[in-house]
């Protein structure tokens, strides 16, 4: 099992969305999925069509609960499953503190997934508290995503300082663009100069395209309902990146 999450200490930058398409895309190759909604918004279960509801609560994501397992539901799409998130994980921060090993829970409560899915996916919410360590714990990989603005550049380097003072390997860490907006010379700019100066930026990025913020009509991954679209190319080719150069690097 692999645990992949898309993390973000700044909002607004299109982490959900990515977190939705790269787990159907996943699916679609046969692998077995689970995306993991920890945002108490819990826009990607909106987005799946799933209801907001957790039989444990967040004392399931601290204690591994069998109200977590019980609460995982199917989605519209073969190979994917989707554990939903619903307001009351927005304790869940407070309450990993209040437990020992604070800072491991998330990944002993993913643990027993390992024998169903081959990838589970995070999308998380903007924290860089305990619960931010908790998924730097629990993700072999974290999918960075970075709006080519001078304040995304920011966050990404209070980021990495916290990964250097906390002892986390940023080396398991990889930024990619979102939203970008191609006619902006700020944005090309930004984009080549955060290639030059920092490492593992993967060569890809998705545009700021409507077809992105019609999921929320939709209600579903880009590739279903705009399959020939810029925005369905661009996160196809973000997998693509995700799969040669993080999930099977040797290939």
């Amino acid at each position: 099992m692999t645990t992949l999450a898309l993390y973000s200490n700044k909002g607004g930058v299109g982490k959900t969305a990515a977190a939705v398409n790269l787990s159907y895309l996943s699916a679609r190759t046969g692998t077995k999925t689970l995306i993991c909604d920890l945002d108490p918004q819990g826009s990607a279960t909106y987005y799946f069509r799933v209801k907001p509801k957790l039989k444990s609560g967040p004392k399931g994501f601290a204690r591994g609960a069998k109200g977590v397992y019980k609460s995982v539901k199917g989605t519209d799409f073969e190979n994917l499953d989707i554990l939903p998130a619903d307001f009351s994980l927005r304790k869940l921060d407070v309450l990993y503190s209040k437990f020992g090993n604070s800072k491991v829970r998330l990944k002993k409560m993913l643990c027993p997934f390992a024998s169903e899915y081959r990838l589970i996916i995070l999308d998380c919410p903007v924290t860089i508290g305990i619960l931010a360590e908790n998924i730097l714990n629990a993700a072999d990989h974290t999918l960075v995503p970075m709006i080519p603005t001078t304040l995304s550049v920011r966050t990404y380097r209070q980021l990495l300082a916290f990964c250097k003072k906390k002892k986390y390997d940023a080396t398991r860490i990889y930024p990619f663009f979102s939203m970008v907006d191609r006619h902006k010379k700020m944005h090309k700019e930004l984009m080549l100069s955060v290639s030059k100066n920092f490492k593992g930026v993967l060569k890809s990025f998705v545009p700021y395209l409507a077809q992105v913020e019609k999921m929320g009509i939709y209600r579903a991954p880009v590739s279903v309902f705009a399959p020939r679209s810029m925005a369905s190319k661009s996160y196809q080719n973000l997998w693509s990146k995700v799969q040669s150069h993080i999930l099977n690097p040797q290939d």
